[in-house]
């Protein structure tokens, strides 16, 4: 059997009726999951499952603002009902409304980015983590940024809240890691979504950064959704509390920002 076989296995996957989230996926049901599409419009979710099971995979839909813990919740109850369990969570969804130095950041906006990128994450391992425990199998991916790694002046607050999600994965690694449950995250570069537009669509600023990469091109979301797969499958077993970056070499290179 592939190392990478996600057959019987049901992923929860918030921020995902496009660009990263989408992405991942795609590539977990093309390897047997059964795949949950979570995000804030309904229209966009049920149009991602639908192209989802168009191509012979196994998906719903099912709408949340990850801000919202009630509504978080609605999405697990109705997983469960539906297919019974969670093995795989991926914590994608995030947010930025604003750009600048993080001591510029409005208390609301800060507030927001806190909720969003980092509290809903926990809410959501709350709800899912004890009957992965009780089954003694399960897994965590939470999408960070390179971000967390660095200083910037332009993506301040959302930098601080991408690191407290990589020491949210580190400690709950240590905490649920007796049970058989890994977590970790994964930390991408600027990659060609439209949540990362502001960084790239602009010709110079986007040829720019590619240019200090030494693969010297942007990232594609199917490049994080294949380390998602792994993470989730038999091939990330002995894996956990992990920041992996997926930047084209931007960080070794010296020249990362965000």
């Amino acid at each position: 059997m592939s190392l990478f076989d996600l057959s019987g296995k049901v992923a929860l996957i918030t921020g995902s009726s496009r660009g990263i989230g989408k992405s991942i996926a795609e590539q977990m049901a093309a390897h047997g999951a059964r795949v949950v599409i979570s995000s804030r419009k309904a229209d966009a979710c049920e149009a991602t499952a639908a192209e989802i099971n168009a191509a012979g995979g196994d998906a719903f839909a099912k709408a949340c603002n990850v801000g919202r813990k009630e509504e978080l919740q609605g999405v697990v109850d109705a997983t469960v009902a539906r297919w019974g369990k969670i093995d795989i969570v991926v914590c994608n969804a995030a947010t930025n409304p604003t750009f600048g130095p993080s001591i510029n950041t409005p208390d609301e906006a800060l507030e927001k980015i806190m909720q969003t990128n980092l509290y809903s994450n926990v809410w959501l391992c709350k709800m899912t983590l004890p009957a992965m425990a009780e089954r003694k199998d399960g897994a965590v991916i939470i999408v960070s940024s390179v971000g967390g790694l660095i200083g910037s002046t332009l993506l301040g607050a959302y930098c601080i809240s991408k690191a407290a999600d990589m020491q949210l994965a580190r400690n709950l690694a240590v905490e649920w890691g007796p049970h058989n449950i890994r977590v970790n995250c994964i930390a991408p570069g600027v990659i060609r979504t439209h949540f990362s537009r502001a960084l790239w669509a602009e010709a110079e600023r986007g040829a720019a950064v590619a240019r200090s990469y030494p693969l010297r091109r942007l990232g594609e979301p199917e490049d994080v959704a294949g380390l998602a797969v792994l993470l989730g499958s038999r091939a990330g077993n002995f894996i956990t509390g992990q920041s992996i970056v997926v930047d084209g070499g931007g960080t070794i290179n010296g020249e990362a920002s965000v």
